[in-house]
């Protein structure tokens, strides 16, 4: 029998090694990861709605199928990390690296980015 999902929902894990957590289905929500490293980590399908994510290292993270509605990503890292199919409605992430992450099916358009990915993901990953 599989682990329940984790309940992670308002509260702060700052600066925390999070490095390859299984948090895949965790409820996050409003969760503070500020600065916390999760590179390698599976989230996929968590629940990040309203998370607080400033300055995270999402590098190599498993972000698929993740709620991240309202979520704070400024200044995350999220390079090579996968957002297929992600709802980004309202995301803040501007100042964050993610040009070279998977795109496929997330909601993009609809957070906040700067102006330099917003172009960069609509010419690898363009609006269906």
């Amino acid at each position: 029998m599989e682990d329940p999902p984790k309940d992670w929902s308002f509260t702060s894990h700052i600066g925390a090694d999070l490095r390859g957590a299984e948090l895949s289905g965790a409820n996050m929500r409003r969760a503070i990861l500020d600065g916390a490293d999760l590179e390698g980590a599976d989230l996929s399908g968590a629940d990040l709605r309203e998370a607080s994510l400033k300055g995270a290292n999402l590098m190599k993270a498993a972000l698929d199928g993740a709620d991240m509605r309202g979520a704070r990503l400024i200044k995350a890292r999220l390079g090579l990390s996968n957002m297929q199919g992600a709802r980004l409605d309202g995301a803040d992430m501007r100042g964050i690296r993610g040009r070279y992450a998977v795109w496929r099916d997330a909601n993009y358009w609809d957070a906040k980015l700067d102006d330099s990915l917003l172009k960069a993901l609509e010419k690898k990953w363009p609006r269906e």
